[in-house]
Formats: C-alpha cells, structure tokens, sequence
C-alpha cells in the first residue's frame, strides 16, 4: 500500500482518519488561506484542499497525500473560524433556530505521478433556538474559538444540534464515506487493508 500523509494541523482530522485503520503520518502543510472573493463554497473548499496537499506533496517521494478544508455557510455567507470571542457570539446566534450547511473540500495527491481527485460533501445542520446566555456561556468554554462556524459538533456544541442531514464526519471536518471512496480510486481499501493487517 502506498504511505499515506496527512496534511492537516487539525487532531480532530488525524482522529477521524484513525477511523479507517490506516497508517498515515501527519506533514503539517505551511499555506495562505485567502482566496478569490465570491467562489461558491464548494469551490473554495476544494480550491484550499488541493492547496493543502499541494504544499506537503513536494516534500515525499512517493504515496498520497490527503488533504482536506472545512467552512460553514449561512444563507449563502461564509462562516470561517472566528477571529474573536464577539465574532464567535455574533456567528452563534446567527445559526440559532436555523438550519446551516457544511462543505469540506477533499484532496488527494499521487506522489511521483501528480495524479490527483479533488471532491468535497456538503451537510445540512439544524440548530435549536439559543437564548444569548447559552451562546454566551459557550463562548466563554473557549471551544468556538478555532471551529469553523464557531461550534464543534464532537465537542460540547452537540448540545445545540437538533438534526444533521448528510455525513456527519463531514460536520467534523473529514468525510469519511467520501474520502475512503476516492482512496480506492488509488488503490487503497481501509476495509481491505484491515482484513489483511
């Protein structure tokens, strides 16, 4: 099986790709996250996916590298990682009683072919109505504060998740079902791999 590398900071990325029972090693990719205003989301998260794998790829000699970007959107607004405690409060009670999606953009790059698939999912996420004490006491958890869309769906923000449509590993940051189809498109089968291992 060709070495696998995740190029990601993210623990809970690495924790998912656990999930498959596939060795990997963590390459964190050094990469300027500012793109072209105005692409719809599904493009800017494949844009920064590929981006991602592309900065690690040059740095092996052979195996894939997977890579991957997460954002939230709002009635058609971006919702990136907060710059803030306050931009954490305002994006919270933005999503409040409604319901948002999630895109992840997905990469993976062949090492010395520069093959590569770029795909990316997309999940609906309804929120519960939040009183401003609740996002308040949230924010001050600190957990927000690094979260696309300021919550984490794996963490203490579940308790405001009142239904998910889709993947819910995508909502965490690494679509799971998608990307093990694109691994096999180069081979690699986790469920295969895990029999013969």
């Amino acid at each position: 099986m060709l070495p696998i590398y995740l190029a990601s900071s993210s623990p809970r990325r690495s924790m998912l790709l656990e999930q498959l029972g596939l060795p990997f090693t963590v390459v964190v990719p050094e990469v300027e996250e500012e793109v072209q205003e105005g692409l719809p989301p599904h493009q800017l998260v494949e844009t920064l996916a590929l981006r991602k794998a592309g900065a690690v790829a040059p740095s092996i000699s052979k195996g894939l590298v997977v890579a991957a970007d997460t954002v939230v959107v709002w009635q058609g607004k971006v919702l990136g990682k907060p710059a803030d405690a306050r931009e954490a409060a305002e994006m919270l009670g933005l999503l409040a009683g409604n319901e948002h999606e999630v895109f992840t953009g997905v990469a993976v790059m062949e090492k010395p072919s520069g093959r590569r698939v770029v795909t990316h999912e997309r999940t609906r996420v309804r929120f519960r109505p939040l009183t401003t004490e609740e996002i308040a006491r949230y924010v001050a958890t600190g957990e927000p504060l690094d979260k696309a869309g300021a919550y984490a769906a794996q963490g203490l923000g579940a308790i405001f998740i009142a239904g998910i449509r889709g993947c819910y590993f995508n909502v965490v940051g690494l679509p799971l079902a998608r990307l093990a189809q694109v691994l096999k498109e180069f081979g690699v089968d986790p469920l295969e791999y895990v029999q013969n291992n």
